[in-house]
């Protein structure tokens, strides 16, 4: 449908309004995430700068892997720097080796395809669908049968010759994607199974949190997630001798003596900091809170817009309970054109919104990496999706907004 000029500028002064409205008492800027830091923290922390235990290694630390095992329903978390050596750790440990390609989401945060290129790998860029924002298996398995042949270890490129050796599925914005059907995918053409949950903790997927789902999966703490370290990631897992190899190789492949370095291998220093560790145990306290205030925003948001024209908010998948870490307005195609309008007019506004993150093959660092023909759904919601101020703050603000509304 063809929109006049003057049409498609009130349904962006429509779209402005009514979110300009929700946020009338909030104190500017409204944040896109922010990490909520109380006492408990300042007391662990306090506590950890006492003990001296600073570094990688201290009873934080440990405390922290276990917390999080137990929350992830995980037999292993092993506390990393960072979710991108986290997910680089899990390319490793899935056998993962320089001649091999790893298929990754092109409509990802760059995290994800930078993960594989350290681990020495080639990202090879696939499709996303339009229900939940992850990989799409049908379109994955068809593409596979036309481009690849299957081997004992992974798909063989027909193309570049290369085998593919992994498969890193996103769950984008907390939304679990289709594991079931991804992980048939995964089985089929003989490939190790990631999940990139850095956005998800606290998510579920029919009623198992994601992220130890499958073989390896990758968590973030940074300070825009549902739970921060300041900086700081995980690698989950359920089997005990990649659990067992991930703390080696994180810890500089160190072996264990009394005063000996002996390092049996070339490791990685990739352990998370006692000091940071500290930070994120208390904020692990507050998950489920943090969890209830945000799925208040969500449905503050999927309430208070399901009346404006041309667009709607993104929801958790039927089967899902998402964290909704960050809340997505998806404008209808016929009113992408107007993104940049309501990205420049809010954050003129001091209500700080975004883009989607530029798809990976669009990037010219990974303009020639090995992809799918057709990623058209990928860049057709990078034209049309919005993302909303998501923090668990935000939630009485919200909540009396809409309270307001007639």
């Amino acid at each position: 449908m063809n929109h006049s000029k003057a049409e498609q500028d009130a349904v962006a002064a429509q779209w402005v309004a009514a979110l300009a409205e929700l946020f009338i008492d909030a104190p500017r800027p409204v944040a896109l995430h922010e990490p909520e830091i109380g006492a408990e923290e300042q007391a662990l922390v306090a506590e950890c700068l006492a003990s001296g235990w600073v570094s990688s290694v201290g009873e934080f630390v440990t405390r922290f892997g276990d917390k999080l095992a137990a929350l992830c329903g995980a037999r292993h978390a092993i506390p990393c720097v960072n979710g991108t050596a986290a997910l680089q750790m899990c390319c490793l440990l899935a056998g993962v080796t320089p001649a091999d390609e790893v298929l990754v989401p092109t409509l990802t945060f760059i995290g994800t395809a930078n993960a594989v290129s350290h681990s020495g790998a080639l990202p090879h860029f696939v499709d996303a669908e339009r229900a939940r924002f992850g990989i799409d298996p049908l379109k994955l398995d068809d593409y596979l049968a036309r481009s690849s042949r299957l081997e004992a270890g992974g798909a063989r490129n027909l193309a570049s010759g290369r085998l593919i050796k992994a498969l890193v599925v996103v769950h984008i914005f907390g939304h679990p994607v289709a594991l079931d059907e991804l992980a048939a995918v995964a089985r089929k053409w003989n490939l190790v199974l990631i999940e990139d949950a850095a956005e998800s903790l606290g998510s579920t997927y029919k009623g198992s949190p994601v992220g130890a789902v499958a073989r390896l999966g990758a968590l973030s703490f940074n300070g825009n997630k549902v739970v921060t370290s300041g900086a700081g990631g995980a690698i989950l897992t359920n089997d005990d001798e990649l659990g067992a190899r991930a703390r080696h190789l994180t810890t500089t492949a160190k072996q264990a003596h009394r005063f000996e370095f002996i390092h049996d291998e070339i490791g990685y220093n990739y352990r998370l900091p006692n000091l940071n560790a500290a930070l994120g145990l208390a904020q692990l306290a507050k998950l489920d809170d943090f969890i209830v205030r945000k799925r208040v925003v969500a449905a503050a948001y999927i309430e208070a817009l399901a009346d404006l024209p041309g667009a709607r908010v993104l929801r958790e998948p039927a089967d899902s309970v998402s964290n909704y870490w960050l809340n997505a307005l998806v404008l209808d195609n016929e009113h992408r054109g107007l993104r940049d309008t309501l990205l420049e007019a809010t954050n003129d506004l001091k209500i700080m919104t975004r883009p989607l993150w530029r798809p990976m093959h669009l990037l010219p660092i990974y303009a020639g990496h090995p992809r799918m023909p057709d990623l058209s759904i990928a860049e057709n919601l990078y034209s049309r999706v919005i993302n909303l101020p998501s923090s668990p703050r935000l939630a009485p603000l919200l909540a009396a907004a809409r309270s307001r509304a007639p």
